[in-house]
């Protein structure tokens, strides 16, 4: 062997040397000879011997380089028949280290004077058990009125009560290596599965899981702990990993056999048997399909078929049971208020964003990764599952936002139709608050699909920049657009009117509707919508605001009693004022001002009164009634055009009035053309 060696070391020596020597050869002007060794390397390179052993080395890597390059599918196979090897091989050795270790352990508690594992445990949880009754018999005492909130104090505050005493003992003791690992794994154990328990309790009460997914769910949960309690000993144990993975392979079936049993038992439908029973089926081959990912593990594949069916009914538990203790909280908020959404849609997030947490690290740990190949693929899965962070972090922000902006429109809505000061504020609110709310749902969409592609190694810099260039290309080109947005942005800024007031500009006149981003919606009174662009407005006339002043005249004979008829008036103003209905509309009742003005026929008396924007109309024709009532029992009459006929001695005037008249007629009357000759 040390024969071969040799010459090999000579070759990859010079190997290593022959560049060098080859520039040194080019650098010299004139050749010199060339070395003893370099001569002795030459006539080595040519030994037969030499030849054959490397021959035979090339010969031995060209199958290690096919290893290398085989595909995935055969690694995966080679790898799962190498597991299945090692733990048929690790079965009879189950039951001897089991109870190696567990002889172990006692043999450490009686030297240290400890009682065996399994009764510190019991004695441990037994105390813990007396902690709690005390706090139930306290909290018995204290009546809640929300049934909910007595339901999670019922079912959390034992478990914290548990958890407190249970531990304080356990800290207190100064354990055995052996005795302490295992009983804090158990201890662990049984804490996290009391937990859980409390949250599907919780869930029961709140109608979200019946009694039958509440027991099952219970009975899984605890074979869980244990499972997971005893495989985790394994390591701090001196257990072989082979033993120990035989352990959670035994463990995992009898979870894959709670499963069928819970799927099978499940209730259904008599009229549905077929459909059931082939439901069944199909979910029976799943689970053990996901039974098998994990057997092989290929932990990333079996999370995520996990979740494709747990996660839908787990996410309708939670929004469920958030639901019911939001409403137990807060029963006067409605389903779509700020609180009520934040609850519901925030216990949604919390649970994705923890299963996504949970792919996350199964995704850096599992080592039969496909996409580990392959940089790409690996780099737009660690995107994908951020952007869904992401997308739950956008979603619940614009949930919040509309939920808020929509409860605030509620009570604009409410103050609105009172006759407040507050109404101005509200119709502000409601003109403006739609706007936002379009603007933010922009803005969130906007910021979350550029921080998905970011995420998922798209380069955004072009992409904001072109957003940039085709906005101001879009200005230029659309200037009667950009005219319309900037002056709706200016009316809006100048308050100059409102949603649900009444407005006139030039030909167009209504009460204001709804806003775009370029345009206001008008109904008129009598019916028909007009749909103007901001920048065809002009001036504004707004007749909602504050208050308004109505006038009008009534026509009375020459000889009427002017200084009764203004106490009529002040007599009607003060029953308009009176009355409960248009009273509080009136802000300055009605009054007579006097003698507007001598007409031919009478004289033309002018009244006005003060009243809330919108409401003229209706007093004014409450008040027309009032006085012509009032008038006609105090014998005032209203004037009336009349024609005074003369007597003889006016005959001459009249004759001439008539001659006149005539005249006049025939002048205006056009001459008829003569007739051809």
């Amino acid at each position: 062997m040390f024969r071969g060696l040799i010459p090999a070391a000579f070759v990859l020596l010079f190997v290593a040397i022959a560049p060098q020597l080859c520039q040194a050869q080019v650098a010299e002007t004139t050749p010199a000879a060339p070395p003893a060794k370099v001569s002795e390397l030459l006539r080595l390179m040519n030994d037969p011997e030499l030849r054959q052993w490397l021959e035979k080395r090339q010969a031995a890597e060209q199958p290690a380089a096919a290893t290398a390059t085989a595909t995935l599918i055969e690694t995966g196979e080679a790898r799962t028949r190498a597991r299945y090897q090692a733990l048929r091989a690790a079965i009879p050795n189950v039951t001897v280290q089991l109870t190696d270790a567990t002889r172990r352990v006692r043999e450490q508690a009686r030297e240290n004077g400890f009682a065996p594992a399994f009764v510190m445990l019991t004695a441990l949880i037994c105390v813990g058990l007396v902690g709690e009754w005390f706090f139930k018999k306290a909290v018995l005492k204290a009546r809640f009125q929300n049934p909910l909130v007595a339901h999670t104090i019922g079912g959390f505050g034992p478990w914290i009560t548990f958890t407190l005493v249970s531990s304080a003992i356990f800290l207190a003791i100064d354990w055995p290596p052996l005795l302490h690992v295992v009983v804090l794994f158990y201890l662990l154990a049984f804490i996290a599965a009391r937990l859980v328990f409390a949250f599907c309790k919780l869930s029961r009460d709140a109608g979200a899981l019946s009694p039958f997914s509440y027991r099952r769910a219970c009975l899984f949960i605890a074979v869980l702990a244990i499972a997971g309690a005893t495989t985790s000993l394994t390591e701090p144990l001196s257990i072989d990993r082979d033993v120990g993975t035989v352990i959670s392979h035994g463990f995992s079936i009898l979870l894959l056999l709670i499963a069928l049993e819970a799927v099978w038992r499940r209730p259904g439908h008599a009229t549905a048997a077929r459909q059931l029973a082939l439901m069944n089926t199909l979910y029976s081959v799943y689970a053990i399909c996901l039974w098998l990912l994990w057997v092989a593990n290929f932990l990333g594949l079996f999370w995520l078929g996990v979740y494709a069916v747990i996660l839908p009914g787990l996410l309708s538990a939670v929004g469920r049971t958030a639901e019911a203790f939001a409403k137990g909280r807060w029963p006067g908020d409605n389903k779509n208020s700020a609180r009520m959404v934040l609850a519901v849609r925030g216990a949604r997030a919390i649970v994705i964003a923890a299963a996504v947490a949970w792919i996350t690290v199964i995704w850096h740990y599992d080592p039969n990764i496909l996409a580990r190949e392959n940089p790409a693929i690996d780099a737009a899965v660690r995107g994908a599952l951020k952007s869904v962070v992401i997308l739950i972090l956008a979603d619940l922000c614009w949930q919040l936002s509309k939920a808020f902006i929509d409860e605030r429109l509620s009570v604009a809505d409410h103050d609105a139709s009172s006759l407040s000061a507050e109404a101005a504020r509200a119709g502000r609110l409601r003109t403006l608050l739609p706007i936002f709310r379009n603007a933010l749902a922009a803005i969130v969409i906007a910021a979350a699909v550029l921080t998905v592609l970011s995420e998922m190694g798209v380069q955004i810099g072009p992409l904001i920049a072109g957003a940039g260039i085709f906005g101001v290309a879009i200005g230029f080109g659309s200037q009667t657009l950009v005219k319309d947005i900037v002056s709706g942005i200016f009316y809006l800024m100048d308050d100059a009117f409102r949603v649900g007031e009444y407005i006139q500009s030039g030909s167009y006149k209504g009460t204001v509707e709804s806003f775009s981003l370029r345009s206001v919606r008008l109904r008129h009174h009598r019916g028909p919508v007009f749909t103007v662009p901001f920048g065809e407005l002009g001036a504004v006339q707004n007749m909602s605001r504050d208050w308004a002043i109505d006038k009008f005249l009534l026509r009375v004979p020459f000889n009427t009693d002017v200084a009764k008829a203004k106490k009529i008036a002040k007599q009607i103003g003060e029953q308009l004022k009176e009355d409960p209905e248009i009273g509080p509309q009136i802000l300055e009742t009605l009054k007579m001002k006097g003698v507007e003005q001598i007409g031919d026929f009478g004289i033309e008396l002018s009244f006005a009164f003060t009243v809330l924007p919108g409401r003229q109309t209706y007093i004014r024709r409450q008040a027309y009634t009032m006085i012509r009532d009032a008038f006609m029992e105090n014998g005032i009459e209203f004037a009336q055009p009349t024609v005074q006929v003369g007597g003889e001695e006016k005959s001459d005037v009249a004759a001439a009035a008539l001659t006149m008249h005539k005249k006049r007629t025939a002048e205006q009357m056009p001459q008829s053309p003569a007739p051809p000759t």
